[in-house]
């Protein structure tokens, strides 16, 4: 084995997918990109983002506590990469990137119809959120593209470099001892 910076964890550790997440400030809607984010628990569904002060949509999530995270697939790449290139205090990113925005039903954040996932989420604790940029969500909602032929995902290894989910790997029989969870 090679030591090499601690610095490059996240490579090997990276949270799921790349997402985008929604929010709607007065009445603007706003998209993000984000790597970093993480599954808490599964009932109620939390889930950690890291969203920091110098994103417009930090302002947004403090101030409405409310946003959509949508799941992009690869045929979103260069919009997803280009959606963390700027920002949507002078942009509307929903126009140039050519997304669709469509009405959630519990926020007023929009989904994204071109993704093939969104879920609407409510800010449900803070606490961390001065010291680690950490929001806790409650997935209240979760939408489903179905007949979307493209599935495969975006995870984001650092400096520009993804890697593509595509593979499946059905080991559902051999989990006995979570069978209780809701699925």
């Amino acid at each position: 084995m090679k030591e090499v910076p601690a610095s490059g964890a996240f490579r090997q550790l990276e949270p799921g997918p790349i997402v985008l997440v929604t929010t709607s400030y007065e009445g603007i809607p706003n998209v993000m990109t984000m790597g970093f984010h993480m599954m808490i628990q599964h009932a109620p569904p939390l889930i950690g983002c890291v969203i920091g002060p110098w994103d417009h949509t930090y302002r947004a999530l403090r101030a409405t506590g409310e946003c959509v995270i949508a799941v992009p697939t690869i045929d979103l790449a260069r919009a997803v990469v280009d959606i963390g290139n700027c920002s949507g205090d002078t942009v509307d990113k929903f126009e140039r990137f050519g997304l669709t925005p469509q009405p959630a039903r519990a926020v007023s954040a929009p989904l994204i119809t071109e993704c093939i996932a969104n879920i609407e989420c409510r800010v449900v604790d803070t606490r961390l959120v001065e010291a680690y940029n950490l929001f806790i969500l409650e997935a209240e909602r979760l939408w489903i593209d179905t007949d979307r032929k493209e599935r495969r995902t975006l995870h984001h290894r650092g400096d520009g470099d993804f890697a593509v989910d595509g593979d499946v790997l059905d080991l559902s029989e051999h989990m006995v001892k979570w069978r209780h969870l809701p699925r």
